[in-house]
């Protein structure tokens, strides 16, 4: 018997649609086996300076930094959103201005919690959407489990909190929300920076080992090589300088496992050259610029280590491969008369400040056959715009609610002619909460009440009329030696009416 046409024409689009759904995820999978690996290295505490392929004066031997520069594009005008620690890494992650969250100036300690908001999109978690594998290894330092924000005691998220605090992470417990929940597949690293207890090594949401011992506080700040840290507690078998070795070997482990039939993220936040400065004995004194010279050394070796596991694996022609710093060098101007050294080239201040030497960082990317080996970009770019680079790289686009302050940087890497700048207005923060603003060459400070970071005011310009603000030209005072507040009133107020307008649009993209 006949079936009816209705019937025939049910059955067969009941047919085509298993069919798409039994090609759906080879097809899915096609597309993504299409899409580049992206690799990004986060440096702690490196200047733009210690690098030969920034600076030739430099006392510090950089060659696989400076390979990595020749063999992809050098960018001259890269900031951090913060120039300390958790509040760039929330920005690299977020691509939103971290001073949009609860932490308003300084940074996250040991037993904070964690910071990234529940929900909130991350590059981890939109490359995982798209059919990427992810990973975070090393310096973690954006916290570990929920904080009670309604809780009437609840400490600021920047307060030093000890192991028996009621809002202090609890490290016998589950470690989420953490890493595993924010996007990435896998994690493995410490918790904070490498002078903050505990000292544990964490893998995915539990320590290896429990802190049960304690350490004392390191008094050699400068000699011994053993740099500085604070006493707290301590896994039995955890040693300072083993970290930057243990989590090179877990990261290019873990590219040697991954497939060409799917694309990969890796995240790779180090916990050097910030102090403690410990280079293994095998770095020790191949730099003129002490123990902070050595491990820039040993940093160097490990980009090294990734560059050589991506070509052994063969991950190189499609890896997006990009370098840079967390903040500026913690490097004084005592450190730079000793060793004759610029660790943050010309630029005043160093980390925490809100003077250029606080966030002008290093910033290399290399992508064979996409963006031209040796070339150089000067456009303004900000490490919140890994989201939105990501994304674009992917070939998806980032949420409505996600990325406020992510800009797109594909253009400039493949150095398409661009008709306007990529970022109109990039927002400054220094450690204890002071603001500036850049554009274009314009680059206003919001007080005048000091550096905003570690380096002491001093005076570059008398201010007539009393308290104001810095106001410096970039182009023609790249040392901010030069304050004319006073002489450029329109800039002033077009600057901060701007500055006030991202403050509370709550977005800039």
């Amino acid at each position: 018997m006949r079936h009816p046409d209705w019937i025939q024409i049910v059955a067969k689009r009941a047919a085509l649609v298993v069919i798409a759904l039994v090609m759906a995820p080879v097809c899915l999978a096609a597309e993504a086996s299409n899409r580049p690996n992206i690799v990004f290295i986060l440096a702690d505490d490196l200047g733009s300076g210690d690098l030969g392929c920034y600076n030739s004066n430099s006392k510090i031997p950089t060659p696989a930094f400076d390979e990595l520069a020749a063999g992809g594009m050098r960018f001259t005008d890269a900031h951090t959103p913060s120039s300390v620690c958790s509040p760039t890494r929330y920005g690299v992650l977020t691509g939103r201005y971290a001073w949009r969250s609860r932490l308003k100036q300084g940074v996250l300690w040991g037993y904070s919690r964690s910071l990234i908001e529940p929900g909130r999109t991350t590059v981890a978690s939109l490359l995982k959407q798209q059919g990427y594998t992810t990973a975070c290894v090393g310096k973690w330092h954006l916290g570990f489990q929920t904080p009670d924000l309604a809780a009437k005691d609840l400490p600021p998220a920047s307060a030093v909190l000890p192991e028996n605090h009621p809002h202090a992470v609890d490290y016998a417990k589950p470690l989420l929300p953490g890493p595993n929940t924010v996007g990435f597949d896998y994690f493995f690293g410490i918790p904070s920076s490498l002078d903050m207890e505990p000292y544990v090594y964490v893998e995915n949401d539990r320590p290896l080992e429990q802190p049960t011992e304690t350490i004392a506080k390191s008094e050699h700040r400068r000699n011994g090589g053993g740099g500085f840290w604070r006493g707290g507690p301590i896994a039995p078998s955890f040693k300072h300088i083993d970290v930057l070795p243990t989590i090179t070997a877990k990261a290019t482990a873990w590219i040697g496992e991954q497939s060409a039939d799917k694309p990969f993220f890796l995240y790779f936040p180090l916990n050097a050259p910030h102090t403690p400065w410990l280079p293994t004995d095998e770095f020790r004194g191949k730099s003129q610029a002490g123990y902070y010279g050595d491990f820039v050394t040993q940093v160097d070796w490990v980009v090294r280590q990734v560059m050589n596991s991506l070509d052994e694996h063969g991950f190189d022609d499609n890896t997006l491969l990009i370098v840079t710093s967390d903040n500026g060098s913690h490097w004084p101007v005592g450190d730079i008369e000793k060793w004759q050294h610029a660790a943050n080239l010309h630029y005043r201040g160093q980390k925490a400040d809100i003077w250029e030497g606080g966030h002008h960082v290093p910033f290399i990317a290399r992508w064979p056959g996409k963006i031209k080996a040796g070339s150089q970009s000067s456009e303004t770019i900000c490490l919140t715009d890994l989201m939105a680079t990501a994304a674009a790289v992917s070939d998806v686009t980032v949420p409505d609610d996600a990325g406020e302050d992510s800009f797109n940087l594909l253009p400039a890497l493949l150095g398409q002619p661009l008709d306007k700048p990529i970022r109109e207005a990039t927002v400054h923060h220094s450690m204890n909460g002071t603001f500036s603003i850049r554009s274009g060459d314009w680059k206003l400070v919001a007080d005048n009440l000091g550096s905003g970071g570690f380096t002491a005011p001093r005076v570059v310009k008398p201010e007539a009329g009393g308290p104001g603000g810095q106001l410096y030209n970039l182009a023609d005072d790249p040392t901010e030696a030069t304050n004319v507040w006073i002489e450029y009133p329109d800039i002033v107020a077009r600057l901060s009416a701007r500055l006030t307008k991202l403050q509370a649009a709550g977005r800039s993209r």
